[in-house]
């Protein structure tokens, strides 16, 4: 272990209680995908936390979400290995939004309890965005950085990515590395790969009539939608890992009248690139299909990620991960998982990719949400050690 190593190590082992101070504060602030004011008010807790240790922050101006902020620490290259990667960005990515309605933390604030933290968004992924917040502050505090240090924090990551992907995309393109910090698997592992995932909506028209008097005028939506949502989900395949899900419906006018409109918004994941065009076809076609005459419908794609695959790129970022861990006190190891994040919008860029070093938590997007505090600063650790080794690992 190199001296420059050890202090950085030594500076984060300190820091365990300011970094429960700043994820307090973060989780006391509402940031639900669609309160962008409650977004980039976490966003300024960043802001001030970077400005404090002279780290410059950039805004990129979201529309409708939240802003993209990016921090950068200059880099020291230190040798011409990492086959000429010394001069491109090691990037720290995580996202400020959550998935709770504004107010949930006024209801159940940040609280910590026999080393347990709780509240919403605790470690998704509030926490990731404050290890990546501190692991920034060291190496600007120590130096030594194979290169420059990009910390990358979107807005509104839990609907797709609307705005925040071709700031990411545009990220990747110019990444030696990516690290995300969404939370660290319940088992301590972290996610070597992921399902991508098409988030859409589908909209049904019929016709209005007395459901009694003039019952045989009317064509019900709310029919045409109970046998479109039947097709949908047999084209579930678990073998290859394709599910679909019609998870919210919606329709009708009156309980005394024929259903004039009704929605579904349906949820697609799969593994294999060539599995999603081969499903969104096959969606298309129930689509345009009238299973009750006179019917017709739409379809909207509402938000998209992409698969996170392993290849060659992030399997060789797992295992230099894997020995920082170790060195940092935990083992480790690789995990699927079918749930969807932007890591898969930067291996798709090829950039290497590994996702959720960030602390270890569990049960996401429920009031039972958890952290495990004392994962705070071994990842922390585990992941610096890991920047600082990408030279012995031709990264």
């Amino acid at each position: 272990m190199s001296d420059l190593e050890s202090r950085i190590a030594a500076w984060l082992a300190g820091r365990q209680q300011e970094m429960l101070d700043e994820l307090e504060a973060m989780v006391n602030t509402d940031g639900g995908s669609y309160d962008k004011a409650g977004v980039d008010a976490v966003g300024e807790r960043v802001k001030a936390f970077c400005g404090r240790h002279a780290i410059p922050v950039e805004v990129i101006p979201g529309r409708d979400y939240g802003d993209c902020l990016r921090a950068t620490v200059a880099g020291e290259a230190t040798g011409a290995g990492g086959a000429g990667n010394a001069r491109r960005n090691i990037v720290l990515m995580g996202h400020r939004d959550t998935v709770f309605p504004k107010g949930e933390p006024a209801r159940r604030p940040f609280r910590v309890e026999g080393g347990i933290a709780t509240g919403p968004g605790v470690c998704d992924m509030k926490a990731g965005l404050v290890q990546n917040m501190f692991v920034l502050a060291a190496f600007q505090a120590c130096g030594g950085a194979p290169g420059p240090l990009v910390g990358l924090f979107t807005g509104d990551e839990e609907i797709g990515s609307p705005e925040g992907r071709p700031v990411i995309e545009a990220e990747a393109r110019q990444a030696r590395v990516v690290f995300n910090s969404e939370p660290g698997r319940p088992s301590g592992g972290v996610v070597t790969g992921r399902k991508g995932g098409v988030f859409m909506v589908m909209d049904i028209a019929g016709k209005a009539a007395h459901s009694g008097g003039n019952f045989e005028a009317g064509i019900s939506a709310i029919e045409e939608l109970a046998c479109k949502v039947r097709a949908i989900h047999a084209l579930t395949d678990l073998a290859r890992g394709i599910t679909l899900n019609v998870g919210l419906v919606s329709g009708g006018q009156s309980v005394n009248t024929v259903a004039p409109w009704a929605q579904g918004q349906i949820d697609l994941r799969y593994v294999e690139p060539a599995d999603r065009d081969m499903v969104m076809g096959r969606i298309h076609e129930i689509v345009e299909r009238s299973f009750v005459p006179g019917t017709s419908a739409r379809l909207s794609i509402k938000g998209e990620f992409l698969p996170l695959a392993r290849n060659a790129g992030t399997e060789a970022v797992f295992e230099l991960y894997r020995a920082a861990a170790a060195d940092s006190g935990f083992e480790t190891a690789g995990e699927f998982t079918g749930g969807c994040a932007d890591s898969g919008f930067t291996a798709a860029q090829g950039a290497p990719t590994l996702c959720a070093v960030g602390p270890v938590g569990g049960k996401a997007h429920s009031p039972e949400e958890y952290l495990e505090v004392a994962s705070m600063v071994p990842r922390a650790q585990a992941l610096a050690r890991a920047i600082l080794r990408l030279e012995a690992a031709n990264l």
